[in-house]
């Protein structure tokens, strides 16, 4: 205390003011690359469904027929009927497209209540890369994925 007869000093606190400032501008850079990422991400995902789109027309004119999609446990060991019918796109089918161009991941964990009733997929936004950040050799870009396809090679 300062001041006269024990009024307290009434200085503001300079380092408090300055943490709330750093503390608020980093909560916005984190906001702005929250949304700049979100944004890449559904730039990526349409470039994608174009991809999806034009593979749909090739198929239609002529390429591999659709066949029933399964779903495979986590563990590889168990598969589970789905009501979907599309193409695998990768050769360990754990991914595919439907027929209405709808890109599923294509695993789930072991159930034996799936075993019996089978197992709906929810549709997700497509990758440009399918299987990015995994282990090397485990990714394909998904205009490869979809060539593959129509060459029958998967």
């Amino acid at each position: 205390m300062s001041g006269t007869a024990g009024t307290p000093d009434a200085t503001p606190d300079h380092g408090a003011d300055a943490a709330a400032r750093w503390r608020e501008q980093r909560r916005e850079a984190a906001g702005a690359h929250a949304e700049a990422l979100a944004a890449r991400q559904r730039a990526e995902s349409a470039r994608a469904r174009t991809l999806i789109e034009e593979f749909l027309g090739g198929v239609r004119a002529g390429g591999p027929a659709p066949v029933p999609l399964h779903v495979r446990s986590y563990d590889g060991r168990a598969r589970y009927r789905t009501p979907l019918q599309g193409w695998y796109l990768r050769r360990d089918q754990t991914v595919g497209v439907d027929t209405d161009g709808a890109f599923y991941v294509l695993t789930a964990p072991s159930s034996l209540a799936a075993r019996f009733r089978g197992v709906r997929p929810t549709p997700q936004d497509p990758p440009l890369v399918i299987g990015a950040g995994g282990k090397d050799g485990e990714s394909i870009d998904m205009a490869d994925a979809l060539r593959r396809v129509l060459a029958g090679e998967v």
